[in-house]
């Protein structure tokens, strides 16, 4: 029998937050009593019931403003996630089902995370790993369904998914999610084993078949942590850790039903889908999704000030590599004057970017922490307040914040330090995840007393604000000395030829680490690596911290969310390292030798591959000699005349 939960006004700002006593007063009220809604479910039915026919989703076919969007109110919403809901259930998906999604930006996405989770639990995939880890994931959280785009897209959806049937053992039916523009019909007959979004229209569109009554402990979704390197991570999220993040980013940034927003970020990552997507729909926002790319779109990128004035967007919410690229981009006479607010996450923001975007844009903007472990948002620095860059803002509301010293491992100690002093932050909140599916992962989250240790390094300052260094993780450490790369980078971001900076360590046999810093520069830009090292030197107190080098990249490296990949300039830097010494020992002891390969062979491991010649082997035992000490895994090859390669 049907059962319809209890409506509940949609999310509200109670009043503007600008304290620490702000967020203190909301406390006041018992969590139960302010927050009433248990699932993500009743999100919906209650802002379809209070918003209707207002727009809740505009898809942007193209990224040229002119072009008319696809909209669909808030009641169209409600009814797409009923009937994609009771498709599922149809199909044999219950409440521990996961229904596994691959897709690109569309207004199906929605139908696929929210009646996912309707339904069972949804598990949103990244399109741009390996057969093999979208393949060991689904069949790690043993999905039954997997939603797939219906077309190539720019990464091969259709034909992976194709290839995913007969990958995952626990997988019963895809879901076909036609393109927008595809014409009725024009798939033809689809294999078997595989079934059209379409036909959810035959199935009820005012209720869940099923009758489930979601629990605020049920589970909603597992996210993946990371997957560009190693294997990822499966988080699960509770119904009532999301519906957390909603309703706190509501109070937090007072979004409303008069707001606009762009939202570009993926739909695989929890940025887009909760605090990106959730909060704005809890609250009646209009959210536009910028074509199919969204932000990797770069029309998107270069339309995006025309979209602001086209939509008459009120925030704006990119990471800071989008909003580095999107500095790049003049105005050219667009009206972003209903611009009220610009959010940044992810990253710490470099403090030449923040003030070149309010120098060109007016726009100051504010920093947020989010982590897949805390389903999205962790602090948030509401409009109307100013901070510096790496000002993170304040807690949100019911939650607990500590900041530790760093044991001798760099782990988390018990011991709190101060304000102003740095440390390793720690979080209890309602929104933490359930933990990771694999139990062992879980345990390594946690400190012994329970409180997620994020491996984010920074400090509270006076006004409780938590301010951001880096993560423990990229600290560079030389001879024992803990380096953090914001020094170099912000050093470094301060040169007006300099649009992103990050700083590594290169491995070195008597320090371990050196501190080195590569660079991408303004488009039209011409400065010299000298003058840059120079320039950073000069504003880089200690001698320890100092760059021994600079190296100007044509593009930075970034993962599939748009932050610095760091592992990828590790292993450039580790190569660099090796090159050099590798050219010194040739110069000097086998000039007329060819020059040998390096190149990066995985995580930490780099290959030294000496071509043939009469004093290969003479040569390759000095490399041995004079690389061996240097922390990394080393291969060194020799490749005879006739024959492959062999270990020196």
């Amino acid at each position: 029998m049907a059962t319809t939960p209890a409506l509940h006004p949609p999310f509200t700002r109670s009043f503007p937050i600008r304290s620490p006593q702000d967020v203190e007063r909301l406390e006041a009220r018992p969590l139960a009593e302010a927050l009433p809604v248990q699932s993500t479910y009743e999100i919906f039915v209650n802002a379809a019931a209070a918003f209707g026919d207002k727009t809740a989703l505009s898809f942007l076919p193209t990224a040229d403003p002119a072009d008319e969007p696809i909209r669909w109110s808030y009641a169209q919403l409600l009814t797409g996630i009923h009937q994609t809901a009771n498709l599922l259930h149809h199909l044999g998906v219950g409440p521990q089902d996961a229904v596994a999604v691959l897709l690109p930006g569309c207004l199906d996405y929605h139908l696929a995370l929210w009646g996912g989770e309707a339904a069972g639990i949804v598990q949103p995939l990244n399109p741009m790993l390996t057969d093999e880890k979208i393949a060991a994931m689904m069949t790690l959280a043993r999905a039954k369904v997997l939603m797939a785009y219906g077309a190539e897209g720019d990464v091969g959806y259709w034909s992976k998914a194709q290839r995913l049937m007969g990958m995952v053992p626990t997988l019963t039916t895809v879901l076909r999610v036609a393109p927008h523009d595809e014409a009725p019909g024009a798939a033809g007959p689809l294999p078997d084993g595989v079934v059209d979004l379409a036909e959810r229209h035959q199935h009820p569109g005012d209720h869940l078949v099923s009758g489930r009554h979601i629990a605020a402990s049920d589970i909603a979704a597992y996210f993946h942590t990371g997957g560009t390197t190693g294997a990822p991570k499966l988080a699960r999220h509770s119904h009532g850790a999301q519906v957390f993040t909603a309703w706190g980013s509501v109070q937090m940034q007072g979004i409303s039903p008069e707001d606009v927003g762009i939202n570009g970020y993926p739909l695989f990552h929890v940025a887009g889908v909760l605090p990106g997507s959730l909060a704005a729909l809890s609250a009646g926002v209009e959210t536009i999704i910028p074509t199919t790319g969204l932000f990797r779109n770069r029309q998107v990128i270069a339309n995006y000030w025309r979209l602001v004035e086209r939509y008459r967007c009120t925030y704006l919410s990119a990471v800071p590599t989008v909003l580095a690229a999107l500095a790049n981009v003049p105005l050219d006479g667009a009206d972003i004057s209903t611009l009220r607010y610009c959010r940044t996450g992810a990253a710490i923001l470099a403090p030449e970017l923040a003030a070149r975007f309010e120098r060109l844009f007016g726009l100051h903007i504010h920093e947020s922490l989010g982590m897949t472990e805390m389903a999205g948002i962790s602090t948030i620095t509401p409009p109307g307040v100013h901070a510096p860059a790496g000002c993170v803002g304040w807690r949100l509301p019911y939650t607990q914040l500590r900041v530790v010293a760093l044991d001798a491992q760099g782990n988390a100690s018990d011991q709190d330090m101060p304000p102003g002093q740095p440390g390793m932050v720690l979080f209890q909140s309602p929104n933490l995840f359930s933990g990771f599916l694999d139990a062992a992962d879980t345990a390594k989250a946690f400190t012994p007393d329970g409180w997620l240790a994020t491996g984010d390094l920074g400090f509270v300052d006076d006004q409780g604000r938590l301010h951001l260094s880096g993560r423990s993780k990229d600290l560079i450490i030389r001879s024992g000395h803990n380096i953090d790369p914001k020094v170099i980078e912000d050093a470094l971001g301060a040169h007006p030829a300099v649009q992103l900076a990050a700083a590594v360590g290169a491995p070195d046999a008597y320090a371990g680490e050196l501190p080195v810093v590569y660079a991408t520069l303004v488009p039209g830009a011409q400065v010299t690596e000298a003058e840059l090292l120079a320039f950073t030197a000069e504003r880089v107190d200690e001698a320890v911290a100092r760059p021994r080098w600079v190296q100007v990249i044509e593009t930075m490296p970034v993962t599939n969310v748009g932050k610095i990949y760091k592992p990828d300039l590790r292993q450039r830097a580790a190569c660099h390292t090796v090159q050099a010494l590798v050219d010194g020992v040739c110069a000097a002891e086998a000039p007329g030798q060819p020059r040998p390969q390096v190149q990066p062979e995985g995580d930490n491991t780099v290959r030294v591959t000496v071509a043939p010649g009469a004093q290969a082997d003479a040569l390759a035992a000095r490399l041995r000699e004079v690389l061996v000490p240097l922390p990394l895994t080393l291969r060194i090859t020799t490749v005879p005349t006739a024959g492959s390669p062999q270990n020196a």
